[in-house]
């Protein structure tokens, strides 16, 4: 049988995305900090409402990341969470994984060492796990706003 075939998105994305069938793969850059997480947290949310039922955030070209990158990181997270998307971290370097889990993301969030290790990791129609991994909090300790979608009145 093959695999559906990977195709680019439209190029109005500020960092690749590529879809297969309701997955997408997010390639993010080799540094990834205050300079550019905002975009990012933008960027992945973006691809979250856009119907998403799996998001492989593609990390293995990252070298460095800060804590505003982890936070734009947790964010996407927790909308993942309200949305029914299932969340999978990419990455190579260990620096980047040892920030991520000074939030604590590394409990949350499946991470793996291949883009094939994420993509064989569910279909197209993964959806997320309802109960977080052992050790992390709980989805709905998570504060709401940062699941809220752009546009709705904030509490």
């Amino acid at each position: 049988m093959n695999a559906p075939a990977r195709v680019p998105a439209v190029s109005e994305d500020t960092y690749p995305v590529e879809w297969t069938g309701r997955q997408a793969t997010v390639t993010l850059p080799e540094h990834v900090d205050v300079s550019n997480a905002d975009e990012i947290r933008e960027e992945l949310l973006s691809v979250i409402n856009r119907g998403a039922t799996a998001l492989i955030v593609d990390m293995t070209a990252t070298a460095s990341c800060d804590h505003a990158g982890a936070e734009a990181v947790a964010r996407a997270y927790r909308r993942a969470i309200a949305s029914g998307t299932q969340l999978r971290l990419v990455l190579t370097a260990h620096i980047v994984r040892r920030v991520l889990g000074v939030n604590g993301l590394d409990r949350l969030i499946p991470m793996y060492p291949s883009l094939e290790a994420a993509v064989a990791a569910g279909g197209p129609d993964a959806t997320a796990p309802v109960t977080p991994k052992p050790g992390g909090p709980h989805p709905a300790q998570l504060r709401k706003s940062d699941a809220a979608v752009p546009g709705e009145e904030q509490a």
